[in-house]
């Protein structure tokens, strides 16, 4: 997402009470998200972003505990798998991992 579509986000703008939030307390929003490690600018600009509603750190704890729980140690497996496979079905509302943050 980019900053100019967040403003007319339904997050940032309340298209029913004609009120936004302006362009500088959005930005302290994103820093402040990006501080807890639940963003990532995409760009130097800061212009595009990616909000991950976990951490790289937790999705890394859940793959690992995945991997371990399901006997995929020291096995190979796809990008495909691990964001479509039948076998992430049964992991509730941790999978599918996110094929934007996978890769």
């Amino acid at each position: 997402m980019t900053v100019m579509e967040a403003q007319e986000s339904p997050l940032f703008n309340n298209v029913k009470l004609q009120r936004k939030l302006p362009m500088e307390s959005i930005q302290i929003v994103l820093e402040e998200l990006r501080k807890k490690g639940n963003l990532e600018w995409l760009d130097k600009n800061k212009s595009s972003f990616l909000i991950m509603w976990r951490r790289p750190e937790e999705w890394g704890k859940l793959i690992y505990q995945w991997v371990s729980r399901s006997g995929q140690n020291n096995s190979v497996f796809t990008l495909y798998e691990l964001t479509n496979g039948e076998d992430t079905e049964d992991e509730g509302n941790a999978f599918p991992f996110p094929r934007t943050f996978v890769i």
